[in-house]
C-alpha cells in the first residue's frame, strides 16, 4: 500500500469511527483479551483512535508480541502489553474505558450459550480484577454469551461495593452494525447514511431490529423483506461462522463495532454532547433487568436509558418471544455469579 493510500485510509477510519478533539483529557483504555481473535484487531482500531492516550493490552499470553506490534504504529496513543495474572492489575490501574473480549470463540453448532460455563467463569474473574483496580472505568462487556455475561460482572461488582449501573455495558453494536449493512443492501440506500435502533439483548430471537424506525425510510420494502432481514441480522454471528468452515468466528466486524461503541463512551466522557448509541444495560424499559435500547451516553457512562418508540406489529410480536429467553439468560448468569 502506497504512502497516499495509507493516508487515505486513516483518513476514512477516523471520519467514519471517530473525531479528534483539541485540548481533550488524557484517557486509558485497556483491552482484556487483547490477544485473541477479536482483542489484536481491536487493539490495532483502538491505536488509531486520537481520543485515547494509553493504551493498555491484557492477555494470558503473547500479549508482549501484540503490544510490540501495535506500538510501532505513529499515533499518539502510548502501548504497552501486560501478561498473566500477577500483571492484570497493573494493566487495570488509573483505566477510563475496560473492553472485555476475553473468552474462546464460537465454533461451527455451538451457541451462545454452550460458551457460557468458560466464558462465565473468566468474565467473573475479570469483574473482581475491575473492581479492586479500576473501580470507576467504563465497563465495555463483549465476551459472549453478553446476556448473562453483563448481569455475571453486575453482580461481581455489588458483592464487591463498586457497582454503578452506568458504568457497565453489554456491546450490541455489531447487531446494529449488521441491521444497517443489511438494511442499506436491500433498500438500495448509501449505508453511510444509515440508522437502526437494536433492541432486546445479543443472541439469537432476542436480537430485535426496529427497521421500522430506520432511517432514511422506504417503502421498498415487503413485510417479507423485512422478517427476512430481521432472521439474517439475528443470525448474522452464524453466518460467519459457517463461512469460515469452523476456523473463526465474528472478529474483524466485532473487533470494528467494539471500537465504535468504545469511541462513543470516550467521547461521553469527554463531554461531547448527544452521544446516543444502543447497548445491553440495567434497564427499565422492559420488565427484565438487563435490556438493550438506545442510551445516551455521557461523562459519568449512561445519561440516559431512552424508550423502544412506536414498534410495529410485527416488532411487538418479537419483542414478546424475546422476553421468556433474555430472563432465562440473566438468571443464569446472576445464579452463576452468586454461586461461590
Amino acid at each position: 500500500m502506497t504512502p497516499s493510500l495509507m493516508r487515505s485510509a486513516a483518513q476514512l477510519v477516523r471520519r467514519r469511527s471517530y473525531s479528534a478533539a483539541s485540548g481533550q483529557p488524557e484517557r486509558k483504555v485497556a483491552i482484556l483479551g487483547a490477544a485473541g481473535g477479536i482483542g489484536q484487531p481491536l487493539a490495532l482500531l483502538m491505536k488509531l483512535n486520537p481520543l485515547v492516550s494509553s493504551l493498555s493490552l491484557y492477555d494470558i499470553a503473547g500479549t508482549p508480541g501484540v503490544a510490540a506490534d501495535v506500538s510501532h504504529i505513529n499515533t499518539p496513543a502510548l502501548v504497552k502489553g501486560f501478561m498473566g495474572d500477577d500483571q492484570l492489575g497493573e494493566a487495570l490501574e488509573g483505566a477510563d474505558v475496560v473492553i472485555i473480549p476475553a473468552g474462546v470463540p464460537r465454533k461451527p453448532g455451538m451457541t451462545r450459550d454452550d460458551l457460557f460455563n468458560i466464558n462465565a467463569g473468566i468474565v467473573k474473574n475479570l469483574s473482581a480484577a475491575i473492581a479492586k483496580y479500576c473501580p470507576n472505568a467504563l465497563v465495555n462487556m463483549i465476551s459472549n454469551p453478553v446476556n448473562s455475561t453483563v448481569p455475571i460482572a453486575a453482580e461481581v461488582f455489588k458483592k464487591a461495593g463498586t457497582y454503578d449501573e452506568k458504568r457497565l455495558f453489554g456491546v450490541t453494536t455489531l447487531d446494529v452494525v449488521r441491521a444497517k449493512t443489511f438494511y442499506a443492501g436491500k433498500a438500495n440506500v448509501p449505508v453511510t447514511d444509515v440508522n437502526v435502533p437494536v433492541v432486546g439483548g445479543h443472541a439469537g430471537i432476542t436480537i430485535l431490529p426496529l427497521f421500522s424506525q430506520a432511517t432514511p425510510a422506504t417503502n421498498a420494502l415487503s413485510h417479507e423483506d423485512i422478517k427476512a432481514l430481521t432472521k439474517r441480522t439475528q443470525d448474522g454471528g452464524t453466518e460467519v461462522v459457517e463461512a469460515k468452515a469452523g476456523k473463526g468466528s465474528a472478529t474483524l466486524s466485532m473487533a470494528y463495532a467494539g471500537a465504535v461503541f468504545a469511541d462513543a463512551c470516550l467521547k461521553g466522557l469527554n463531554g461531547v454532547p448527544d452521544i446516543v448509541e444502543c447497548s445491553y444495560v440495567q434497564s427499565t424499559v422492559t420488565e427484565l433487568p438487563f435490556f438493550a435500547s438506545k442510551v445516551r451516553l455521557g461523562k459519568n457512562g449512561v445519561e440516559e436509558v431512552l424508550g423502544l418508540g412506536e414498534l410495529s406489529d410485527f416488532e411487538k410480536e418479537g419483542l414478546e418471544n424475546l422476553k421468556g429467553e433474555l430472563k432465562s439468560s440473566i438468571e443464569k448468569g446472576i445464579k452463576f455469579a452468586n454461586a461461590n
